[in-house]
Protein backbone atom coordinates (compact mmCIF):
# COMPACT_ATOMS: atom_id res chain seq x y z
CA UNK A 1 0.00 0.00 0.00
CA UNK A 2 1.57 3.33 -1.10
CA UNK A 3 0.75 6.15 1.43
CA UNK A 4 1.59 9.83 0.91
CA UNK A 5 2.84 11.42 4.39
CA UNK A 6 2.35 15.38 5.10
CA UNK A 7 1.66 17.83 7.97
CA UNK A 8 1.68 20.94 9.14
CA UNK A 9 -0.15 22.79 6.79
CA UNK A 10 -0.82 26.02 8.81
CA UNK A 11 -3.81 27.50 6.09
CA UNK A 12 -4.33 30.66 7.25
CA UNK A 13 -0.54 31.40 8.51
CA UNK A 14 0.20 34.65 8.70
CA UNK A 15 4.56 35.43 8.23
CA UNK A 16 5.71 38.69 9.32
CA UNK A 17 2.14 40.60 8.62
CA UNK A 18 1.87 38.90 5.28
CA UNK A 19 -0.94 36.30 4.64
CA UNK A 20 0.40 33.08 3.11
CA UNK A 21 -3.07 32.52 1.77
CA UNK A 22 -2.35 32.73 -2.18
CA UNK A 23 1.27 30.86 -1.96
CA UNK A 24 -0.44 27.95 0.11
CA UNK A 25 -3.07 27.40 -2.84
CA UNK A 26 0.15 27.28 -4.93
CA UNK A 27 2.04 24.72 -2.50
CA UNK A 28 -1.65 22.43 -2.42
CA UNK A 29 -1.85 22.72 -6.15
CA UNK A 30 1.52 21.40 -6.54
CA UNK A 31 0.70 18.84 -4.09
CA UNK A 32 -2.05 17.53 -5.93
CA UNK A 33 0.13 17.12 -8.95
CA UNK A 34 2.20 14.96 -6.65
CA UNK A 35 -0.65 12.87 -6.27
CA UNK A 36 -2.19 12.69 -9.29
CA UNK A 37 1.10 11.51 -10.28
CA UNK A 38 2.09 9.19 -7.69
CA UNK A 39 -1.19 7.55 -7.28
CA UNK A 40 -1.07 6.76 -3.53
CA UNK A 41 -3.46 4.34 -2.16
CA UNK A 42 -4.37 7.15 1.18
CA UNK A 43 -3.64 10.50 1.91
CA UNK A 44 -1.98 11.10 5.48
CA UNK A 45 -1.83 14.43 6.88
CA UNK A 46 -0.23 14.27 10.80
CA UNK A 47 -1.89 17.50 12.11
CA UNK A 48 -1.79 20.97 11.60
CA UNK A 49 -4.18 21.51 9.15
CA UNK A 50 -4.68 25.14 10.39
CA UNK A 51 -2.62 27.91 11.86
CA UNK A 52 -5.59 28.66 14.33
CA UNK A 53 -8.67 27.31 16.26
CA UNK A 54 -10.61 29.37 14.47
CA UNK A 55 -9.49 30.08 10.36
CA UNK A 56 -9.96 32.54 7.59
CA UNK A 57 -12.63 31.71 5.25
CA UNK A 58 -10.09 31.32 2.44
CA UNK A 59 -8.29 28.76 4.21
CA UNK A 60 -11.27 26.98 4.68
CA UNK A 61 -12.25 26.63 1.27
CA UNK A 62 -8.85 25.89 0.39
CA UNK A 63 -8.69 22.85 2.57
CA UNK A 64 -12.44 22.47 1.65
CA UNK A 65 -11.43 22.18 -2.16
CA UNK A 66 -8.69 19.87 -1.77
CA UNK A 67 -10.26 17.15 0.33
CA UNK A 68 -13.06 17.10 -2.53
CA UNK A 69 -10.90 16.56 -4.93
CA UNK A 70 -8.94 13.81 -3.59
CA UNK A 71 -11.78 12.12 -1.96
CA UNK A 72 -14.93 12.49 -4.07
CA UNK A 73 -13.36 13.05 -7.67
CA UNK A 74 -10.08 11.05 -7.42
CA UNK A 75 -11.51 8.41 -4.87
CA UNK A 76 -8.74 8.33 -2.83
CA UNK A 77 -8.94 8.02 1.08
CA UNK A 78 -7.69 10.38 3.46
CA UNK A 79 -6.52 10.22 6.92
CA UNK A 80 -6.32 13.22 9.13
CA UNK A 81 -5.57 14.57 12.44
CA UNK A 82 -5.78 17.71 14.61
CA UNK A 83 -2.76 18.81 15.60
CA UNK A 84 -1.92 21.64 18.67
CA UNK A 85 -2.88 24.62 16.17
CA UNK A 86 -6.51 22.57 15.52
CA UNK A 87 -9.36 23.62 17.11
CA UNK A 88 -10.41 19.49 17.70
CA UNK A 89 -14.21 20.51 17.61
CA UNK A 90 -14.47 22.38 14.34
CA UNK A 91 -12.05 19.95 12.31
CA UNK A 92 -14.13 17.17 13.60
CA UNK A 93 -17.78 18.25 12.47
CA UNK A 94 -19.01 15.95 10.36
CA UNK A 95 -16.32 13.07 10.55
CA UNK A 96 -18.96 10.66 11.02
CA UNK A 97 -20.49 11.73 7.54
CA UNK A 98 -17.34 12.37 5.57
CA UNK A 99 -16.18 8.74 6.36
CA UNK A 100 -18.98 7.90 3.98
CA UNK A 101 -16.16 9.45 1.00
CA UNK A 102 -13.45 7.45 3.06
CA UNK A 103 -12.45 10.74 4.77
CA UNK A 104 -11.59 9.39 8.32
CA UNK A 105 -10.54 12.92 10.53
CA UNK A 106 -9.33 11.90 14.50
CA UNK A 107 -9.49 14.98 16.97
CA UNK A 108 -10.24 13.02 20.33
CA UNK A 109 -9.16 10.55 22.28
CA UNK A 110 -12.31 8.60 21.40
CA UNK A 111 -11.04 8.41 18.29
CA UNK A 112 -7.65 7.06 18.64
CA UNK A 113 -9.20 3.55 20.29
CA UNK A 114 -11.44 3.19 16.94
CA UNK A 115 -8.71 2.68 14.24
CA UNK A 116 -9.03 2.71 10.52
CA UNK A 117 -8.45 -0.09 8.46
CA UNK A 118 -7.57 -0.28 4.32
CA UNK A 119 -6.86 -2.86 1.96
CA UNK A 120 -5.24 -2.41 -1.17
CA UNK A 121 -3.71 -5.18 -3.53
CA UNK A 122 -3.93 -7.64 -0.86
CA UNK A 123 -1.66 -5.41 1.83
CA UNK A 124 -4.19 -5.08 5.08
CA UNK A 125 -3.31 -1.72 7.07
CA UNK A 126 -3.98 -0.66 9.76
CA UNK A 127 -4.53 3.21 10.80
CA UNK A 128 -4.13 4.48 14.37
CA UNK A 129 -5.13 7.91 14.75
CA UNK A 130 -3.68 10.18 17.79
CA UNK A 131 -4.43 13.73 17.34
CA UNK A 132 -2.62 16.23 19.57
CA UNK A 133 -3.78 15.20 23.18
CA UNK A 134 -3.04 17.18 26.41
CA UNK A 135 -1.58 15.19 29.17
CA UNK A 136 -4.67 16.33 31.32
CA UNK A 137 -7.31 15.03 28.86
CA UNK A 138 -5.64 11.17 28.61
CA UNK A 139 -5.38 11.77 32.64
CA UNK A 140 -8.90 12.04 33.03
CA UNK A 141 -9.81 9.32 29.64
CA UNK A 142 -8.29 6.89 32.02
CA UNK A 143 -8.81 8.14 35.38
CA UNK A 144 -5.63 7.85 36.38
CA UNK A 145 -4.01 11.04 38.42
CA UNK A 146 -0.60 10.05 37.47
CA UNK A 147 -0.30 11.13 33.87
CA UNK A 148 1.30 14.25 34.20
CA UNK A 149 3.26 14.65 30.78
CA UNK A 150 3.32 14.19 27.14
CA UNK A 151 5.33 10.89 27.73
CA UNK A 152 3.41 9.73 30.28
CA UNK A 153 0.11 9.79 28.30
CA UNK A 154 1.46 8.14 24.99
CA UNK A 155 2.69 5.10 27.13
CA UNK A 156 -0.66 4.58 28.26
CA UNK A 157 -2.18 5.04 25.37
CA UNK A 158 0.42 2.28 23.55
CA UNK A 159 0.02 0.24 25.99
CA UNK A 160 -4.04 0.37 25.55
CA UNK A 161 -3.43 -0.18 21.62
CA UNK A 162 -1.12 -2.72 21.84
CA UNK A 163 -3.26 -5.90 22.25
CA UNK A 164 -5.23 -5.04 19.64
CA UNK A 165 -2.26 -5.12 16.99
CA UNK A 166 -3.02 -8.37 14.98
CA UNK A 167 0.02 -9.94 13.21
CA UNK A 168 -2.21 -9.75 9.98
CA UNK A 169 -2.28 -6.46 9.38
CA UNK A 170 0.81 -3.90 9.24
CA UNK A 171 0.40 -0.90 11.93
CA UNK A 172 0.71 2.32 11.17
CA UNK A 173 0.65 5.11 13.97
CA UNK A 174 -0.60 8.98 12.87
CA UNK A 175 0.68 11.46 15.82
CA UNK A 176 1.24 15.06 16.18
CA UNK A 177 3.67 15.15 19.14
CA UNK A 178 7.02 16.66 19.88
CA UNK A 179 9.59 13.14 19.78
CA UNK A 180 12.86 13.30 21.55
CA UNK A 181 15.51 14.16 19.51
CA UNK A 182 13.73 16.13 16.38
CA UNK A 183 15.26 19.48 14.78
CA UNK A 184 13.30 22.15 16.33
CA UNK A 185 12.62 25.07 14.59
CA UNK A 186 10.72 28.75 15.71
CA UNK A 187 7.88 27.55 13.97
CA UNK A 188 6.33 25.71 16.37
CA UNK A 189 4.30 26.27 19.36
CA UNK A 190 5.72 24.94 22.34
CA UNK A 191 3.55 22.08 23.36
CA UNK A 192 2.31 22.07 27.03
CA UNK A 193 5.08 21.42 30.03
CA UNK A 194 2.77 20.89 33.08
CA UNK A 195 4.76 18.46 35.09
CA UNK A 196 7.81 18.25 32.82
CA UNK A 197 9.33 18.45 29.44
CA UNK A 198 6.88 17.62 26.22
CA UNK A 199 9.31 15.36 25.19
CA UNK A 200 8.07 11.59 23.89
CA UNK A 201 10.80 8.60 23.80
CA UNK A 202 10.41 7.10 20.69
CA UNK A 203 10.75 3.51 21.99
CA UNK A 204 7.69 3.80 22.79
CA UNK A 205 6.47 3.82 19.18
CA UNK A 206 8.61 0.67 18.37
CA UNK A 207 5.30 -1.70 18.35
CA UNK A 208 4.15 0.45 14.45
CA UNK A 209 5.29 -0.79 11.48
CA UNK A 210 5.45 2.86 10.42
CA UNK A 211 5.07 6.20 12.19
CA UNK A 212 3.80 9.51 10.55
CA UNK A 213 4.75 12.56 12.92
CA UNK A 214 3.57 15.84 12.51
CA UNK A 215 4.53 18.99 14.50
CA UNK A 216 7.98 19.63 13.78
CA UNK A 217 8.65 21.31 10.46
CA UNK A 218 11.67 19.89 9.25
CA UNK A 219 11.76 16.61 7.22
CA UNK A 220 13.25 14.25 9.40
CA UNK A 221 13.64 10.71 10.67
CA UNK A 222 14.05 9.95 14.64
CA UNK A 223 16.14 7.23 15.30
CA UNK A 224 14.57 4.43 12.68
CA UNK A 225 13.88 5.36 9.00
CA UNK A 226 10.32 4.61 9.83
CA UNK A 227 9.78 6.90 12.22
CA UNK A 228 9.24 9.99 10.20
CA UNK A 229 8.48 14.02 10.34
CA UNK A 230 7.30 14.38 6.72
CA UNK A 231 7.96 18.49 7.44
CA UNK A 232 5.50 21.53 6.93
CA UNK A 233 3.96 22.10 3.52
CA UNK A 234 5.90 25.62 2.99
CA UNK A 235 9.07 27.51 5.12
CA UNK A 236 6.77 29.65 7.93
CA UNK A 237 9.93 31.48 9.39
CA UNK A 238 13.14 32.31 8.71
CA UNK A 239 14.77 29.81 10.92
CA UNK A 240 13.42 27.35 8.26
CA UNK A 241 15.25 29.03 5.76
CA UNK A 242 17.83 26.12 4.81
CA UNK A 243 14.89 23.55 5.08
CA UNK A 244 14.25 21.45 1.96
CA UNK A 245 10.17 20.76 2.03
CA UNK A 246 8.67 17.69 0.94
CA UNK A 247 6.40 15.05 1.39
CA UNK A 248 7.07 11.63 2.11
CA UNK A 249 5.89 8.58 0.15
CA UNK A 250 5.74 5.33 1.79
CA UNK A 251 5.26 1.86 0.09
CA UNK A 252 4.01 -0.69 2.89
CA UNK A 253 4.33 -3.87 2.08
CA UNK A 254 6.96 -7.14 3.30
CA UNK A 255 9.36 -4.26 3.92
CA UNK A 256 8.80 -0.41 3.81
CA UNK A 257 10.12 1.67 0.66
CA UNK A 258 10.40 5.22 1.31
CA UNK A 259 10.71 8.21 -0.76
CA UNK A 260 11.09 11.90 -0.38
CA UNK A 261 9.14 13.80 -3.05
CA UNK A 262 10.91 17.65 -3.04
CA UNK A 263 8.07 20.79 -2.27
CA UNK A 264 9.67 23.52 -4.57
CA UNK A 265 7.40 26.99 -3.76
CA UNK A 266 7.47 29.80 -6.91
CA UNK A 267 8.75 32.05 -3.77
CA UNK A 268 11.09 30.94 -1.30
CA UNK A 269 11.86 32.28 1.98
CA UNK A 270 15.37 33.13 2.31
CA UNK A 271 18.20 34.89 4.20
CA UNK A 272 20.62 36.76 2.82
CA UNK A 273 23.53 39.48 3.57
CA UNK A 274 25.83 41.58 2.42
CA UNK A 275 26.91 45.63 2.20
CA UNK A 276 24.05 47.87 1.11
CA UNK A 277 25.88 49.11 -1.81
CA UNK A 278 26.71 45.63 -3.10
CA UNK A 279 23.08 44.01 -2.77
CA UNK A 280 22.12 47.84 -4.59
CA UNK A 281 24.59 46.89 -7.32
CA UNK A 282 23.64 42.99 -7.53
CA UNK A 283 27.01 41.61 -6.31
CA UNK A 284 25.48 39.42 -3.34
CA UNK A 285 22.11 38.71 -4.74
CA UNK A 286 20.32 38.97 -8.79
CA UNK A 287 17.02 40.68 -7.92
CA UNK A 288 14.45 37.87 -6.60
CA UNK A 289 10.57 38.13 -5.87
CA UNK A 290 11.70 35.85 -2.73
CA UNK A 291 10.66 36.41 1.02
CA UNK A 292 13.75 37.62 2.62
CA UNK A 293 15.70 38.37 5.83
CA UNK A 294 18.35 40.98 4.37
CA UNK A 295 21.15 41.42 7.46
CA UNK A 296 23.68 44.66 6.31
CA UNK A 297 27.13 44.27 7.14
CA UNK A 298 27.85 48.16 7.14
CA UNK A 299 28.37 50.20 10.38
CA UNK A 300 27.04 53.69 9.53
CA UNK A 301 23.64 55.31 8.51
CA UNK A 302 21.66 54.20 5.39
CA UNK A 303 18.94 56.49 4.99
CA UNK A 304 16.04 54.64 3.78
CA UNK A 305 17.33 51.14 2.61
CA UNK A 306 14.21 49.03 2.59
CA UNK A 307 12.61 50.80 0.31
CA UNK A 308 15.73 51.40 -1.80
CA UNK A 309 16.52 47.72 -1.58
CA UNK A 310 12.45 47.14 -2.18
CA UNK A 311 13.52 47.94 -5.98
CA UNK A 312 15.42 44.79 -6.58
CA UNK A 313 13.85 42.95 -3.76
CA UNK A 314 10.33 43.61 -3.70
CA UNK A 315 9.06 41.05 -0.95
CA UNK A 316 11.62 42.10 1.74
CA UNK A 317 9.81 40.95 5.13
CA UNK A 318 12.52 42.13 7.60
CA UNK A 319 16.20 43.83 7.47
CA UNK A 320 17.96 43.75 10.04
CA UNK A 321 22.00 44.87 11.08
CA UNK A 322 24.34 42.27 10.99
CA UNK A 323 26.15 43.20 14.21
CA UNK A 324 23.45 43.58 16.39
CA UNK A 325 22.01 40.97 15.29
CA UNK A 326 25.04 39.24 16.46
CA UNK A 327 25.47 41.26 19.91
CA UNK A 328 21.43 40.54 20.63
CA UNK A 329 22.02 36.82 20.01
CA UNK A 330 24.87 36.39 22.08
CA UNK A 331 23.10 38.96 24.69
CA UNK A 332 19.76 36.62 24.86
CA UNK A 333 21.31 32.81 23.94
CA UNK A 334 21.34 31.96 27.65
CA UNK A 335 18.19 33.48 28.68
CA UNK A 336 16.50 31.30 25.00
CA UNK A 337 18.08 28.37 26.53
CA UNK A 338 16.41 28.31 30.06
CA UNK A 339 12.97 29.88 28.79
CA UNK A 340 12.86 27.01 26.75
CA UNK A 341 12.98 24.43 29.48
CA UNK A 342 10.29 26.04 31.51
CA UNK A 343 6.90 24.90 32.18
CA UNK A 344 4.05 27.43 31.61
CA UNK A 345 4.19 28.06 35.59
CA UNK A 346 8.34 28.61 35.49
CA UNK A 347 7.47 31.20 32.80
CA UNK A 348 4.73 32.81 34.37
CA UNK A 349 7.07 33.25 37.95
CA UNK A 350 9.92 34.84 35.43
CA UNK A 351 7.79 37.66 33.87
CA UNK A 352 5.91 38.33 37.21
CA UNK A 353 9.75 38.80 38.40
CA UNK A 354 10.79 40.54 35.81
CA UNK A 355 7.93 42.96 36.23
CA UNK A 356 7.39 43.18 40.13
CA UNK A 357 11.03 42.93 40.67
CA UNK A 358 10.31 40.32 43.49
CA UNK A 359 9.63 36.60 43.36
CA UNK A 360 5.64 35.01 42.94
CA UNK A 361 4.99 34.56 46.55
CA UNK A 362 3.97 30.48 47.36
CA UNK A 363 0.96 30.91 48.27
CA UNK A 364 -0.10 32.11 44.66
CA UNK A 365 1.57 29.54 42.88
CA UNK A 366 -1.38 27.19 43.16
CA UNK A 367 -4.15 29.84 41.87
CA UNK A 368 -1.43 30.71 38.72
CA UNK A 369 -1.32 26.90 38.00
CA UNK A 370 -5.19 26.52 38.06
CA UNK A 371 -6.02 29.45 35.85
CA UNK A 372 -3.16 28.24 33.58
CA UNK A 373 -4.97 24.75 33.60
CA UNK A 374 -8.06 26.72 32.80
CA UNK A 375 -6.82 28.53 29.86
CA UNK A 376 -5.80 25.38 28.31
CA UNK A 377 -8.76 23.59 28.56
CA UNK A 378 -10.98 26.64 26.82
CA UNK A 379 -9.05 26.68 24.14
CA UNK A 380 -8.89 23.25 23.24
CA UNK A 381 -12.19 23.06 23.82
CA UNK A 382 -12.67 26.14 21.17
Amino acid sequence: MKILHTADWHLGKIVHGLHMTSDQKEAIDKLLGIIKAEQPDVVVIAGDLYDRAIPPREAVELLNDFLTVVTTEWHIPIVAISGNHDSPDRLGFGANLFQANQLYLATTIEDVFEPVILECRGQKVTFHLVPYLEPEQVKHYFQEPAIQTHQQAMERIVQELEPVLSSDSKHVLVGHAFIAGGMESESEERLTMVGGAPYIDVAVLEPFDYVALGHLHQPQKIKRETVRYSGSLMKYSFSEANHHKSVTLADIGEEIQLKKIALQPRRDLRVIEGYFADLLAGKVEPASEDYLLIRLLDDGAIMDPVSKLRRLFPNILRLERKQLFVHQSLKDIQTIKERQEMSHEQLFAAFYKEMKKEELPEERAPYVKEVIQQVMTEEREK
